[in-house]
């Protein structure tokens, strides 16, 4: 026999005390003479919905894994090119710890990419932090501005050929764009954008992969830590 869950009206087995798809606690009906008694629960502890996120316990978790996970994502490490891969695990981890206290034992998938989220929003900003500060000591205080320029100006360079390749090959004269292009490149103001927008562009794919990485946590522990009656 089948009930259907008051909360997503998916169905849900008799004998079962949580809704499957969304995790709410359900309560037993007897069915004999006494129909429409409400049976005990079988839980005695306090349950929680699956849908709703314990921020407290929650953010203890998340910063607990942010903080290496930013480490690992930022720019001092060569760690850091798999940094997508750090915001997942992360993420997931930081879900695997926050359940563990909790009653019933798993979180819905939304619940889960909240937490991720939450956690990528931290670690990616100490990533931010981390990689802006070392670019800032690499230039003003190990001197390593002649360096970093040269390799700015070698890149812009390709930057600008590939452009004046592209518009030659759609039939558009150049008028100077490509002079335009190039000057603005290569102005302090332009460097500074397009290490900003690098630097923000990444986080923003690393804040991504650990909201996936949190509601694939969530998925795997609904999957193995459902209660079975």
């Amino acid at each position: 026999m089948e009930i259907t869950c008051s909360r997503c009206h998916q169905s849900v087995d008799a004998e079962s005390c949580y809704c499957p798809t969304c995790g709410l606690p359900q309560l037993l009906y007897s069915s004999e003479a006494n129909t429409g008694q409400v049976q005990q629960e079988k839980w005695t502890d306090a349950v929680s919905d699956a849908s709703v996120v314990a921020w407290r316990p929650a953010l203890r978790a998340a910063i607990l894994l942010a903080i290496p996970a930013g480490l690992l994502s930022s720019g001092i490490t060569r760690a850091g090119v798999l940094g997508l891969f750090w915001m997942m695990a992360a993420s997931a981890w930081a879900v695997t710890i926050y359940t563990r206290n909790q009653r019933p034992a798993w979180i819905t998938m939304g619940a889960g990419a909240r937490i991720g989220l939450v956690t990528g929003l931290m670690a990616a900003a100490l990533a931010f932090g981390i990689t802006g500060l070392a670019l800032f000591l690499d230039r003003f205080m190990l001197h390593q501005g002649g360096a970093m320029d040269t390799e700015w100006r070698t890149f812009v360079d390709a930057v600008v050929k590939w452009s004046q390749q592209i518009l030659t090959q759609m039939g558009v004269p150049d008028q100077g764009q490509s002079a335009a292009q190039k000057n603005l490149m290569l102005s302090p103001e332009g460097h500074a954008a397009y290490a900003t927008l690098n630097i923000v562009g990444n986080d923003a794919f690393l804040v991504i992969f650990a909201v996936m990485g949190g509601a694939i946590g969530a998925r795997f522990l609904a999957r193995s830590r459902r209660p079975q009656v």
